[in-house]
């Protein structure tokens, strides 16, 4: 079985966001990228097939060369070949189509992208790549094995979830539940120097233009000061009169 795993560069949650040239663009000053959380939890599923069952997998990012330091992490924790679409990502569409092209060229028995990134949470590549290349798709898929060519996936649904089969080349929306936090891996020395000597392709983007475009960024307002009530009639009055909810 060959695998792709789409991995996005993301900041990491703790790191300070702001934006400059009037709020319309990300300021990346000072930002520490990672792996994004859904893409890392595919990517250590992919391991598991890999493992039991012999899987090659492969990674595929699209970005320009600041994100290498995020796929190469991928390579030490077990990937053998990394690809990278020498591309800024303008929004999902654009994105999907660049992946579109890889999976075409790969030939790809499963693709594993995240359910959504931890960034802009658009929620929208995995779905359109599955349209683009006219493979089956999973979505909020928490629970993948794959047997021969045919796939037994649990997804989360409304107040529930949903076991379903399919079969392959198959795509996923992955998250949380593909495997547990406990079992995300850290590359070790031995990784890391493995990963130096794997293949990192990079490859031109197809022309595609987006479908969007950013016209500003907004930050969530600042919280208001706290008020401190030590009992409960000073706590109904301002849930009252201030807050207004009672």
């Amino acid at each position: 079985m060959k695998i792709l795993v789409c991995i996005s560069n993301v900041p990491d949650t703790t790191s300070k966001i702001n934006f400059t040239d009037g709020d319309t663009k990300f300021d990346t000053n000072g930002v520490q990228f990672v792996i994004n959380p859904n893409d890392e939890f595919g990517l250590t599923r992919a391991m598991w097939f890999k493992e039991k069952q012999g899987a090659t997998v492969h990674v595929a990012t699209v970005g320009d060369a600041t994100t290498e330091p995020t796929i190469r992490k991928a390579l030490a924790i077990g990937a053998d070949e990394a690809i990278r679409v020498n591309a800024t990502p303008t929004d999902g569409f654009f994105v999907a189509q660049q992946l579109a092209e890889v999976v075409k060229n790969g030939s790809y028995d499963l693709v594993i992208a995240g359910r959504e990134s931890i960034d802009y949470n658009g929620g929208m590549v995995p779905g359109i790549l599955a349209a683009l290349v006219d493979m089956n798709f999973v979505n909020t898929c928490i629970n993948l094995e794959v047997e021969g060519t045919t796939a037994t996936a649990l997804r989360e649904i409304d107040g529930g979830k949903e076991k379903i089969t399919t079969s392959l080349p198959l795509i996923i929306g992955g998250q949380k539940g593909l495997v547990e936090e406990s079992d995300l891996r850290i590359p070790n020395m031995r990784g890391i120097m493995m990963a130096r000597k794997k293949t990192l392709t990079v490859v031109e983007p197809t022309t595609a233009p987006a479908a969007t475009q950013e016209v500003k960024f907004e930050k969530p307002a600042a919280k208001g000061a706290v008020k401190l009530v030590d009992n409960v009639d000073d706590l109904v009055n301002l849930l009252h009169n201030e807050a207004k909810v009672i």
